[in-house]
């Protein structure tokens, strides 16, 4: 063999080698993250696509890039063929860690400090939630925290941070991705896993945090906002309210107080602090407003805070240091100038030929306020348990009080109280007398709070009258919906709904959100909040302010040139003045150059009425990488709340699918992260869960379980 053919037969050889190399790779590509054979962990230089090799691939939208992040996976336990024993392999080196000063408060918690930070571009926001968590104790713990985030908050980025290492979480099945952490525990690992209880209430866990060592956890969420009246709405809730839960109902959301695990008798369960005691955990929130247009005026009547203005559409609003106690709900709203929007369209395409994302949100005319006012029948529900004991149910009574007082004599009426069960004022809806009007006054002044949160009477009650179809009825809850069965009141909703318009108003400094807009939703109405430091009277006016120019009813789009699909809400709201309402969905093209007309057809009064709206698709405002996760987020509450009404159909594999392929956190997915440079010292650490206050306003005797 000359010099020549043993070069070519040694390059075939090495050939040989990689094709093998490659092709082992790939026969093993179904060893990753296999739950039952978890033992070595092994690191990845970048974020993990489900079920891929390690390699470095594009991060999420919105990604946080770092140079020193990493990402760590489970890979298939190298197995001693004649002992039977997984052998563990040193994975790598350690990781940076910063040391903490330990008891920080008079209660020491295993939490430090929360960091929101939001950005505004026109009416979708971006918001980053770090949560600083520390060990202020002399041996290792794993920290647990239920905390709440917005109820349409799309959360698809996760980032555990220990000194300079960041640790990019994937996304997993929920039973894998607690498989995962428990093992990464249980070897020592420091682990985080973030999972979502309900919509509104998610779950952070860290194990295996040292002595004096702090562990950052960043979760990132997309939302679209709120609009009403001219005036933007960005809320943020701080605390998880206490919730009830029926005596045989044990998946709900618990409230214990500090120390006393498992008081609640609930899955997941959330530690109060005694009105005496307080942690040093402390929230700084900030907020950079981009509204597109000019802005007239900044509010914030929850919190106190700072603001500053780079131009006359941009606005950065910072939470003032001394207000930063997590107790109840920030809420920013700020004006904009100029007319009324007739559409504003957003627009996100991830490549030039393939489908799209859009977000619409569609103002109802001026020109309803002109149509004659329809005759009403209001019933009036108002919610007496304990946790509305004090502020609450003043406010609560005081808007009640005022909606009597808004009512016509053509107007029917009937209230309704429940905390253990329900009673009315009557046994049907009664003419608005003045007669009627002034005893029923007198009925609600009388009202206290105490007692549990059967809301489910309170629905019964409320929707199986007999509807009078002369006259249009609206069932307004005023209730701060502390409920741990979610689901079952909402099943119940959907199944009396009937002819019913549902309008919620959400008592209190931290209202169960979710349950409140999802009430509404279903109902076809809206949602108004009334905080302990509002004036409830003002905000009884609005809603009658809503109702007297009849909403635009039983509506449907015409979307003109425009292909869409997959548009949610599937069944579109009511139109009322002031109030728009926003649609996503999938985009597949359009005709034409792009300008088009979405026509809006409904019932005004008792007449039918045309609406069109110009949108320019070519013209729509770009590049907007939430829509797609903002589309799933909308996708999967759609299908879960189906599920709930119909849990034979066998939904939660669409959902799951759906979830990880967006990166989303769901009922059915969750983040974990684990760093496996390192084992820590000592045994499996003691769980420490962290006890937040109750909400502002809120009577700590009547809603926690001592």
């Amino acid at each position: 063999m000359n010099r020549w053919q043993f070069g070519i037969a040694l390059a075939c050889l090495v050939l040989i080698v990689i094709l093998a190399g490659i092709a082992g790779c790939a026969s093993s590509n179904d060893s990753y993250m296999n739950p039952d054979v978890v033992g070595r962990w092994e690191r990845s230089p970048a974020a993990l696509h489900s079920h891929a090799t390690p390699s470095r691939m594009a991060a999420p939208p919105g990604a946080l890039p770092s140079l020193d992040e990493e990402v760590w996976v489970i890979v298939r336990a190298k197995t001693d063929s004649h002992a039977g024993e997984h052998r563990y392999d040193d994975p790598g080196t350690g990781a940076l860690v910063t040391t903490l000063p330990g008891e920080t408060g008079q209660v020491p918690v295993p939490l430090r400090h929360t960091e929101v930070s939001g950005s505004v571009a026109g009416y979708i926001a971006t918001v980053d939630v770090v949560q600083q968590f520390h060990n202020p104790y002399g041996s290792k713990i794993e920290a647990v925290y239920v905390f709440p985030l917005p109820h349409n908050a799309a959360v698809n980025q996760f980032v555990m941070t220990i000194g300079r290492r960041r640790i990019r979480g994937i996304i997993r099945e929920r039973e894998e991705a607690e498989q995962i952490y428990a093992e990464a525990k249980r070897q020592g690992h420091v682990a985080s896993l973030l999972t979502q209880e309900r919509p509104n209430i998610f779950t952070q866990k860290v194990a295996n945090i040292e002595p004096g060592r702090q562990i950052d956890v960043n979760i990132r969420y997309f939302q679209t906002l709120s609009y009403r009246d001219g005036w933007y709405e960005f809320a943020f809730p701080m605390v998880v309210g206490p919730r009830f839960n029926p005596t045989v109902f044990t998946d709900g959301i618990g409230a214990a107080a500090r120390g006393r695990r498992g008081a609640s008798g609930q899955s997941t369960e959330v530690p109060y602090l005694h009105p005496r005691e307080r942690s040093g955990h402390d929230i700084a929130l900030s907020v950079n407003i981009d509204a597109g247009v000019k802005i007239e005026q900044v509010k914030c009547t929850s919190h106190r805070i700072k603001v500053s203005k780079p131009s006359k559409r941009q606005r950065r609003v910072a939470l003032a240091r001394s207000d930063r106690i997590p107790n109840k709900d920030f809420v920013l709203r700020w004006r904009v100038a100029g007319e009324k929007i007739k559409a504003n369209m957003f627009v996100h395409r991830p490549f030039a030929d393939s489908d799209g994302y859009f977000t619409l949100m569609l103002y109802p005319p001026e020109q309803l306020r002109d149509l004659e006012r329809h005759p009403l029948d209001l019933v009036f529900v108002i919610d007496c348990s304990g946790s509305m004991s004090g502020k609450p149910i003043k406010q609560a009574k005081a808007a009640i009080v005022r909606g009597l007082d808004r009512l016509d004599p053509s107007d029917t009426f009937q209230v309704i109280r429940f905390s253990n069960d329900a009673s009315n004022f009557g046994p049907h809806p009664v003419p608005a007398t003045w007669r009627n009007v002034s005893r029923a006054r007198s009925y609600v002044r009388k009202l206290s709070g105490s007692g549990g949160t059967m809301m489910i009477e309170g629905i019964k009650a409320a929707l199986d009258f007999q509807h009078d179809r002369e006259h249009l009825r609206f069932v307004v809850f005023a209730t701060d919906g502390y409920v741990g069965n979610d689901r079952e009141v909402l099943g119940q909703v959907r199944d009396r709904l009937g002819q019913n318009r549902i309008f919620s108003f959400g008592v209190g400094s931290a209202p169960n959100r979710y349950l409140m807009n999802r009430m509404a939703k279903m109902g076809r109405g809206a949602v108004s909040y009334l905080p302990p430091n509002e004036n409830a009277a003002k905000i009884m006016d609005d809603f009658f302010d809503r109702i007297a120019h009849p909403a635009m009813t039983d509506v449907e789009i015409d979307w003109g040139d425009l292909d869409v699909t997959d548009v949610y809400p599937r069944r579109i709201p009511d139109l009322f003045v002031g109030r728009p309402v926003v649609v996503t969905g999938r985009l597949r093209g359009w005709r034409g150059d792009g300008r088009t007309s979405v026509r809006l057809f409904g019932t005004a009064g008792s007449k039918t009425v045309e609406v069109g709206m110009r949108v320019n698709v070519a013209d729509a405002e770009a590049d907007q990488p939430a829509l797609p996760v903002i589309w799933a987020r909308q996708r999967i509450a759609d299908l879960y709340d189906a599920q709930t009404w119909d849990p034979h159909r066998g939904l939660q594999p669409q959902i799951t699918s759906i979830a990880l392929r967006h990166n989303l956190v769901s009922a059915y997915t969750a983040f974990v992260a684990v760093d496996a440079s390192r084992h820590t010292y000592g045994s499996v650490g003691t769980t420490v869960s962290v006890p937040v206050p109750v909400p502002d306003g809120v009577r700590y005797e009547t809603a926690v379980s001592e």
